[in-house]
């Protein structure tokens, strides 16, 4: 039985590695895992609250910070994104990777889902390679014990030389614990890591004892990864060792060759054996208890034949009932109509009629104005809608609903050159185009990155947009057909043309599932307060923004130009002229355009084929400037223009055909 060995004085190290504070004079904690295994959760618990979010240093990846104290210690907790491993795929798992490498944090706590021990206890056993104080926390414990797992918690924490703490973050089973456990960390030796079999261990050894330089963490945990080649690692490696790293590299090469396959290969297996070999005795399947409802219902979620109608049933009433005829309807009805209308346009028109200047006063109140246009369009029509799709959102998000709607989408995505994975911007999208472009870095592949951003840019309406549309077809069955048929066959039929045309593998799907849970009211509450807070914070100053150019656009003479210049477009598009005004506002934000239609649907300007139309056009037009400029940060300043130069006449190219098959069939 191969253990972890405790004992730091052998590569002559301290004992104990004393806390780092930082300048508040906080412990800093991270919380490491994979993803879907709780780390937000217990995040949430350990801080109280939602903290700062902000970019890793060089990145647009981004890692949440919250204070919080653990048994009367002020610490600083670190939520970092979810990785597999340190040997890195996506960008995210090498923002998490770096956090661990590059000893930013002074206590470990690898969160692990306790029902899939043996997938996951290799990630510890390279955090076990850092030599940094960690934590092993034993998350979902309620779930393993419902399938009958038995865990002998003393006996791996005797064998791994670390606290293993079992927890349930969701209802807060076991923080008292894991809090006297991470204080506890820093004050005894830290964990070594395991002499690996096969030739595995020997090379680890030999290269650990070549590393010359300085490293933030145990030299022996880059040891372990230039041997499987990562790039991360080789950088460090050259920058540290005084001969520019020749002779780790030369070496590492060397050994690497004698496996007889690829290093990454070797070390995984033999750390998965090694994994293997520490469980046996400590992970027993008992009497599994009868399977619970929600078990059974995971499953047909993630089956097509089952799983396509209860997708159909969830897209019919969260985005078309609640959110389009409620949010986008009802509510919007009543604060458009009933408060805006009623009472609060006419008091600002009141207070503002005393300015003698029409021109100045016309910057507040009146068509453009930033009153009664800009504050009207965000408060009013577009901040009802986005409340009811984030609370929807978070509903499922909560439920664990997610990850099963990306395993059964998953046959379809490949198809696409995407993975099931992509179906969570894809979903996110539906929220905030913005905020999903930013995620898509989650995806393995840069090909399967360009893809997903150029679908959302094209066929994902937004969740404003996307509730003045559904709210304007509500009525129309015929035009709302038309709508969904052609922006989900230009989705379909543009994936499937990009995925010949672009270059390159497509991308490997795993996943962890979490289990399906009934949502928690306070979590929902809170994931919506805090994006509406956020989209609203966003939106707002946007939205006036647009009301000031297009004030000034009206002054300068310069919009009525724009909007005679876009005329003869819309006129072939058999619109009414005044859609060009729309089209220029979903230059903005594809929100505010949309918010525009809704103004001419409500005066009678548009009839049915006229509203599916507009409807195809404006969802499939440019995005709106804000993700264009995400466009540019991800993606890169070329690759964003020429995503744009294809979009704008493809919108504009489908509306066309939209209109001559409706006009054909009237």
């Amino acid at each position: 039985m191969r253990t972890i060995r405790n004992d730091a004085a052998c590569h002559g190290r301290p004992a104990a590695l004393e806390p780092r504070p930082d300048g508040a004079g906080r412990l800093r904690v991270a919380l490491v895992g994979a993803p879907n295994v709780g780390k937000s959760a217990l995040f949430n618990r350990l801080t109280g609250r939602y903290v700062t979010v902000s970019n890793y240093p060089g990145t647009s990846v981004e890692v949440t910070r919250g204070a919080g104290v653990l048994d009367g210690v002020a610490v600083e907790v670190l939520d970092t994104p979810g990785m597999y491993s340190l040997l890195a795929l996506t960008e995210e798992e090498r923002v998490a990777s770096r956090i661990v490498l590059e000893g930013r944090a002074d206590v470990l706590v690898h969160v692990i889902d306790a029902k899939n021990l043996a997938r996951m206890l290799p990630l510890t056993l390279q955090l076990a390679e850092s030599g940094r104080p960690l934590v092993l926390a034993l998350n979902m414990m309620d779930e393993a014990d419902r399938l009958g797992l038995r865990v002998d918690v003393a006996r791996l924490a005797m064998r791994l030389g670390i606290d293993v703490v079992p927890i349930v973050a969701v209802d807060g089973r076991g923080l008292e614990a894991l809090a006297r456990a991470i204080l506890g960390s820093t004050r005894h030796p830290v964990a070594l890591p395991p002499v690996y079999g096969n030739g595995v261990g020997a090379a680890v050894r030999a290269l650990r004892a070549e590393l010359k330089g300085s490293y933030p963490v145990e030299p022996a945990a880059f040891a372990a990864l230039l041997l499987q080649n990562d790039p991360e690692a080789t950088a460090a490696a050259r920058r540290a060792e005084p001969d520019g790293g020749r002779a780790a590299l030369g070496l590492a090469a060397a050994v690497a060759s004698g496996f007889g396959a690829p290093g990454a290969y070797r070390v995984a297996v033999e750390r998965q054996r090694a994994a293997d070999e520490l469980l046996d005795g400590v992970l027993e399947s008992g009497t599994t208890r009868s399977v619970a409802l929600t078990d059974a219902l995971g499953r047909l979620l993630a089956r097509p034949l089952t799983g396509v109608p209860v997708l159909l049933a969830v897209v019919y009433v969260g985005l078309y009932l609640f959110v389009g005829r409620f949010g986008g309807g009802t509510l919007v009805d009543w604060l458009e109509g009933g408060v805006f209308e009623r009472h609060v346009n006419p008091f600002f028109e009141q207070l503002f009629a005393g300015i003698p200047w029409p021109w100045l006063r016309s910057l507040f109140v009146g068509e453009y104005g930033l009153l009664t246009l800009g504050v009207r369009y965000a408060v009013a029509i577009i901040l009802p809608i986005v409340g009811a799709f984030f609370l929807f959102f978070s509903v499922l998000e909560d439920s664990g609903y997610f990850p099963r709607l990306a395993l059964l989408v998953d046959r379809l995505f490949k198809k696409l050159g995407l993975s099931g994975r992509a179906v969570i911007p894809i979903v996110l999208g539906f929220a905030c185009d913005t905020m999903a472009t930013m995620v898509t870095r989650t995806l393995e592949t840069r090909r399967e990155r360009v893809l997903a951003t150029l679908l959302l840019a094209l066929a994902i309406p937004c969740s404003a947009q996307l509730g003045v549309i559904l709210a304007l077809l509500a009525d129309q069955p015929l035009a709302l057909g038309v709508w969904t048929v052609s922006v989900l066959g230009t989705f379909v039929l543009v994936g499937a043309l990009a995925a010949r045309v672009l270059p390159g593998e497509p991308a490997t799907f795993h996943l962890e599932l979490p289990p399906l849970r009934r949502p928690r009211l306070a979590n929902v509450l809170t994931k919506t307060y805090t994006r509406m807070q956020w989209y609203f914070l966003e939106v707002l100053p946007l939205f006036l923004l647009a009301s000031v150019l297009l004030w000034a656009g009206q002054l300068s003479g310069a919009f009525d130009v724009a909007v005679r210049a876009l005329q003869p477009v819309v006129s072939a598009l058999g619109l009414p002229a005044e859609t060009a005004r729309v089209f220029l506002f979903g230059f903005f934000r594809r929100d505010y355009g949309a918010a525009g239609l809704f103004d001419l649907r409500q005066h009678g300007a548009l009839d049915a084929a006229q509203l599916a139309v507009a409807g195809v056009t404006l969802t499939l037009f440019v995005p709106c400037v804000a993700q264009f400029l995400m466009m540019v940060r991800e993606r890169g300043l070329r690759t964003a223009l020429g995503m744009i130069a294809f979009i704008t006449p493809f919108a504009f190219g489908v509306g066309f055909v939209v209109h001559l098959v409706l006009r054909g069939i009237r």
